[in-house]
């Protein structure tokens, strides 16, 4: 008798992985013994599509942990993706946020992996701060017994680029420990880079790594499933595309729909869309015009070769400038006028507000030959929008809030490169290259029962309209409270109306609203919360979750100043009882803050 079999799933094959793990060599020989006298017995047939797989048997001399400080979530999906690929090189990992990390185990551990990103100017990202507190301070203790490396994820618009990382890698080195591979820094286009520095972890560890023991078990090849990110986005067709901010708003906003049908794409309310944009034709034009360059010549990006246009349309970064960018051009050009604007702090922050790459040629013009201008850019990032719907309210879509940055420098008028795209260059139907960043520091409390309040000016509104979705959906029992804040009632109360209709419908419990321009002082989300602090803190005292939205420079620092004295105020605390009390909330997941 012949009996066709079907191979296993995913789940039943990690199941499997999962019961043999920790075994020993003896065992799992005998293992192997057993399963191929079943298949003697049952005179198994399988089919042709069947292929044979390894189940590996980890030896428990290597130990290693992954590490992971996130603001968005990027260190996270790095260290995530790397443990997986050492478990296929049966090497064991345990991955951990730095939060929930005691930083003194570092005495007893022999491998960790660092994986780190740096928020605004230098500053650790919350989740690592008492981490790297730790490691940097007088406190930390010699490891001459650790291996690391350190991934550093970072912006090279700011001074103080992969700041956190480095201070790291920098603090591990002083205490002793051996690096197993020198750190990598990454700008926002970090995936070439994290793989490079991966690979390099892999083939470290695997000289390691002992000799396994491997068990033949014939599985079915897993289905293939296409992955998009940054380097495959998904081509998403335009639904709709609605201006939402009135006639005499000087803000232009629209509310972004797209059609996500067939890509098996899932996100989360709290997440955002990447969306890869181009950049204006006009500008790109003045620049080939400027260096009277041949716009069809060939240049290498990346060591890919595109027409010179091209390249400036949709390879590179030219409508912001960055301390890098103005290095390089410095140093390129030995222009001394340009070495003296990156000597000075204040200067050079005043330069790169406001100012592009056509600034810099025509302000301190330069012979440049078009490989040499291309060389001077770094690769166009994506830009990153929080989105404002729940998936399981809209079913295949996504929506985005989108601010059009438009303004008048110098005579000569500037676009932002994404705004302007999603506003002016694409229309219905248009498509639109889009992937999922995840956000898991950004998430709907797991109890449904937990109060919320939710803080967003502008388009910071926008993930707050996924969550009062998301509830509405799943029924959540909750409390919530939404604070937004914009200029004017009248022109710029974004989504008033389906607000209204969650107030009325009793979705959304309360709401505070700050219009700064319609009356003489001006009022902020800020002064709103201070307002109502007797009440927020007695949320908070009840297990409510704070989640502030907006302006990292401005808007957010003023709400998290704001809500450290409503802390110290209304509990009666000392400024440093304040400080660990908000310090708890962020412990506990009960702040979360997507600031921009």
């Amino acid at each position: 008798m012949s009996i066709k079999l079907n191979p296993l799933n995913p789940n039943q094959a990690k199941a499997l992985e999962q019961l043999l793990e920790g075994a020993v060599p003896e065992q799992i020989i005998w293992l192997n013994g057993y399963f191929q006298g079943l298949s003697s017995s049952y005179s198994l047939s399988f089919s042709s599509t069947a292929v044979a797989a390894q189940v590996a048997v980890v030896p428990s001399s290597l130990k290693l942990t992954i590490l992971f400080g996130s603001h968005t979530g990027r260190s996270e999906g790095i260290a995530k993706k790397l443990s997986g690929l050492l478990e296929e090189k049966s090497i064991s990992t345990t991955v951990v946020a730095m939060d929930d990390y005691n930083p003194k185990q570092l005495e007893t551990e022999e491998n960790v992996l660092i994986v780190v990103s740096t928020h605004g100017e230098g500053e650790p990202p919350e989740m690592a701060e008492d981490f790297h507190r730790f490691v940097t301070g007088k406190r930390a203790p010699k490891l001459p017994n650790l291996n690391f490396s350190v991934l550093a994820l970072g912006d090279r618009s700011y001074k103080l680029f992969c700041q956190t990382g480095l201070d790291i890698d920098h603090a591990l080195k002083k205490a002793g420990a051996k690096e197993l591979f020198p750190i990598v820094t990454c700008d926002v286009d970090y995936e070439e880079d994290a793989n490079t520095w991966m690979n390099a972890i892999l083939e470290k560890l695997a000289e390691a790594q002992p000799a396994v023991v491997n068990v033949a078990t014939t599985l079915a090849p897993a289905e293939e499933v296409v992955v998009y990110n940054q380097k495959n986005p998904f081509r998403a067709a335009v639904i709709d595309k609605v201006k939402i901010t009135g006639r005499d708003s000087d803000k232009e906003v629209y509310h972004v729909e797209l059609d996500l049908g067939g890509s098996g794409i899932v996100y989360q309310p709290g997440d955002s869309l990447g969306v890869l944009a181009d950049n204006p034709p006009v500008l790109v034009d003045k620049i080939i015009e400027q260096l009277n360059l041949n716009p069809e010549i060939n240049v290498l990006v990346k060591k890919k070769e595109f027409p010179l246009r091209i390249a400036l349309r949709h390879q590179v970064e030219i409508t912001l400038l960055n301390r890098d960018v103005i290095q390089k051009y410095a140093d390129k050009t030995g222009n001394a006028e340009v070495a003296r604007i990156l000597e000075n702090d204040e200067l050079l922050d005043q330069y790169l507000w406001g100012h592009d790459i056509l600034d810099l040629l025509v302000e301190f013009p330069a012979e440049l030959d078009a490989q040499k201008l291309i060389d001077l850019l770094r690769p166009l990032p994506a830009r990153l929008y929080s989105i404002s719907s729940s998936q399981e309210a809209v079913g295949e879509e996504v929506h985005i809030t989108v601010a059009t940055v438009r303004y008048e420098n110098k005579g000569r008028n500037r676009e932002g490169a994404a705004s302007t795209y999603l506003a002016d260059r694409i229309e219905i139907d248009g498509e639109v290259p889009v992937y999922i960043e995840r956000n898991p520091g950004f998430r709907l409390p797991e109890n449904e029962e937990t109060p919320i309040i939710m803080v967003g000016a502008g388009t910071g509104i926008a993930p707050f309209r996924a969550f009062v979705q998301q509830s509405e959906i799943e029924k959540r029992k909750g409390k919530s409270w939404l604070f937004f804040g914009e200029r004017t009632f009248h022109s710029d109360f974004l989504y008033q109306i389906e607000w209204q209709k969650y107030l009325k419908k009793g979705v959304l419990d309360k709401i505070n609203l700050a219009f700064s321009r319609d009356q003489e002082q001006k009022i902020y989300v800020q002064h709103r919360l201070a307002e109502q602090q007797k009440e927020i803190f007695d949320w908070l005292q009840n297990g409510a979750s704070f989640y502030l939205c907006g302006d990292m420079k401005h808007m957010a620092k003023d709400v998290q100043k704001t809500l450290l004295d409503i802390i110290q105020e209304q509990g009666g605390l000392s400024e440093e009882q304040a400080r660990d009390y908000f310090k708890k909330l962020k412990k506990e997941k009960r702040f979360q803050a997507d600031v921009y």
